[in-house]
């Protein structure tokens, strides 16, 4: 059961960032640890990658909002951070930033009527396919039977 000040923190935390040109990605309240610790993963508006100098500005900012708001009275850490890098592949960024990477993907297969998974370098992602290179190859994997695309370690040939 999530914690009931979690909603509220996270309504405040996505205002102050707003208006700070950011975006929370992701909030957490940690209260087995003393002291408790509010969790919080920021990207730019834009969805650009934060840098440290960012985190910290924010950081002075959003703790002068919870302190004035009043939602949490016992000591708390807060940890301001990237959202980092996740091993699927979700949005035009992500497809754009992994271009020429090796990724796995899992996809709906019409011609066994099953799922079925694909490994090779990622091309790109347009309106219809994702592409990818294999052993020289372009396949195209039609967008909407792709399941996931995950980043992967290549295998030796």
């Amino acid at each position: 059961m999530p914690h009931p000040l979690l909603l509220d923190l996270q309504n405040l935390a996505s205002q102050v960032a707003e208006a700070a040109g950011f975006q929370v990605c992701g909030l957490e309240l940690l209260t087995h640890r003393i002291p408790m610790t509010l969790l919080v993963q920021l990207r730019l508006a834009d969805g650009g990658d934060v840098s440290l100098d960012n985190c910290a500005s924010f950081s002075g900012v959003l703790g002068d909002a919870i302190e004035n708001s009043g939602l949490l009275e016992d000591a708390y850490v807060l940890e301001i951070s990237s959202p980092g890098v996740s091993e699927e592949l979700h949005d035009d960024r992500d497809f754009r930033s992994f271009r020429g990477f090796p990724v796995s993907i899992r996809y709906r297969d019409a011609k066994s009527g099953g799922e079925s998974e694909r490994e090779g370098l990622l091309l790109e992602r347009d309106g219809e396919n994702v592409l990818l290179n294999v052993r020289g190859r372009t396949v195209r994997i039609p967008r909407p039977d792709v399941i996931s695309v995950k980043l992967v370690t290549p295998k030796e040939a």
